[in-house]
């Protein structure tokens, strides 16, 4: 008879509630999105792993070093863990709760207590077992709304990885491309260098024999230790930038002190993609890990609403227990030591001086300020797109022209040393020309690695890889 009266109770009450939840239910804010970015293409894919698209085995597997043992990711990751553990907490606060007990105690009353009387053994042994529940009823949807929450909050944590995953892959490459591009203007200063120590030791016999006066001597020595003051300071920030980049990959101390750089294809080898499409601008609220984190915030803030809210209705508990209780162990188990209770209780809150009304007006200043949060996101996600589309076509106009500033300048040293053998300039005109194409050459790859990293910018604007499902 008491089981099918609890199992009655409980699916009566499992039907209650599932009737009802009060607060808000979540709907996407309407966003006013472009039609098309201006001058990009509006459909496209782009591979899950854009980064093999530069065509460097290199750093494909310092991108893949750094997806492994980089803490800034190992840290997010660990966040989503404790996310689904904080799920699962929620999650079991909508079933009910069932522990078991035991006890075994000796005793002995008092002879003098009212309760004792003459033939009493004052003696005696109590045992017992027993299995207690207990459930509060979700009949308003508190724990409902609290597990939709932190569902919310798991999603969350996992786009936030997926943005730092996102964004690790992206500062890998623009790390890589700024490491080749310093090997690059190294070796180009390294070379000119060389090439001006030659002249000088030229132009020193050139004075010796009388040929050459003392003015021009000390402009080419002035001119060498120009280039040579420069080599320093790019071969420090080349050694910065392979101690950044080692730190990116998550490298040990004792390897970022003794384990270089991995060097592959020069610079100008490098594969620049011929172009990003930039694919459908509504699009991007679905591909940003960053926007999909900001809208389940959101979504998690509009669930607690109705966690505050629950609280101005009655908590309705049930609780049962069914055990066995005995003086003897031999009779602990026999049906005439069963005992059984079951009961429900409800409880309503009558006056808490306003708190309930200014948890709920909490809860929902908390929701505004993630649909403020989430729409700051959104505006700067476009924002980001658009300079990163500029960025790039600017970029490759300009390493364009600083190919063909550089051709200009080699043809035009080749004219000025013609010139000046031939008598017919000044040394100066030579030293002038050499000058422009030193700085010239380093313009142009600093021009390459702008490019390559403003690719790098675009995809990580666009929220990553992608492909066309049409």
């Amino acid at each position: 008879m008491m089981p099918n009266r609890i199992l009655t109770l409980a699916a009566i009450a499992l039907l209650l509630s599932g009737c009802m939840m009060v607060g808000p239910d979540y709907r996407r804010p309407n966003i006013d999105t472009p039609d098309r970015w201006p001058g990009g293409e509006t459909a496209a894919s782009v591979p899950v792993q854009w980064w093999r698209t530069y065509n460097d085995p290199v750093l494909d597997r310092m991108v893949e070093e750094a997806l492994a043992h980089n803490a800034d990711l190992a840290l997010a990751i660990a966040r989503v863990d404790e996310a689904r553990a904080q799920l699962g907490v929620s999650r079991a606060d909508q079933f009910p709760g069932v522990s078991a007990g035991a006890a075994g105690s000796r005793n002995r009353i008092s002879e003098k207590s009212p309760l004792f009387f003459p033939g009493l053994e004052p003696k005696y042994t109590d045992l017992s077992a027993s299995l207690d529940a207990s459930w509060e009823i979700d009949l308003w949807g508190k724990y409902r709304r609290a597990t939709e929450a932190a569902r919310a909050d798991l999603l969350a944590t996992e786009s936030n990885r997926n943005a730092v995953r996102l964004t690790l892959i992206a500062e890998v490459s623009r790390g890589y491309f700024n490491l080749r591009a310093l090997d690059a203007q190294v070796a180009v200063t390294r070379q000119t260098v060389a090439t001006r120590l030659t002249g000088l030791a030229l132009q020193r016999k050139r004075f010796e024999a009388g040929v050459a006066s003392d003015l021009e001597l000390r402009q080419v020595e002035a001119e060498t230790a120009a280039a040579q003051a420069l080599l320093p300071v790019l071969e420090t920030q080349l050694a910065r930038q392979e101690t950044a980049l080692s730190v990116l990959l998550g490298r040990s101390p004792r390897a970022i002190v003794a384990t270089p750089a991995e060097r592959g294809a020069a610079i100008e080898a490098l594969t620049v993609p011929p172009g990003v499409p930039a694919g459908l601008p509504s699009d991007l609220l679905e591909r940003r890990p960053d926007l999909r984190e900001a809208e389940q915030r959101l979504m998690a803030a509009n669930a607690r609403i109705g966690v505050a809210k629950a609280a101005y209705y009655p908590s309705i508990s049930l609780t049962g227990l069914f055990g066995v209780e005995s003086t003897t162990l031999s009779n602990l188990f026999t049906s005439a030591a069963r005992m059984w209770q079951y009961s429900a209780s409800a409880a309503q809150t009558v006056f808490d001086a306003g708190r309930t009304r200014s948890q709920v007006k909490a809860a929902q200043a908390r929701q505004q300020q993630a649909l403020a949060q989430y729409q700051s996101a959104i505006q700067n996600a476009f924002k980001d797109t658009l300079d990163a589309l500029v960025a790039q076509r600017k970029a490759r106009e300009t390493f364009e022209a600083e190919e063909v500033r550089v051709a200009a300048l080699q043809k035009a040293l080749e004219l000025a040393k013609m010139s000046y053998e031939n008598g017919e300039s000044s040394l100066l005109d030579v030293l002038d020309a050499e000058r422009g194409l030193l700085a010239a050459q380093l313009n142009r790859v600093e021009a390459q690695r702008v490019q390559l990293s403003a690719t790098a910018d675009l995809f990580q604007a666009l929220g990553g890889g992608w492909e066309d499902k049409s």
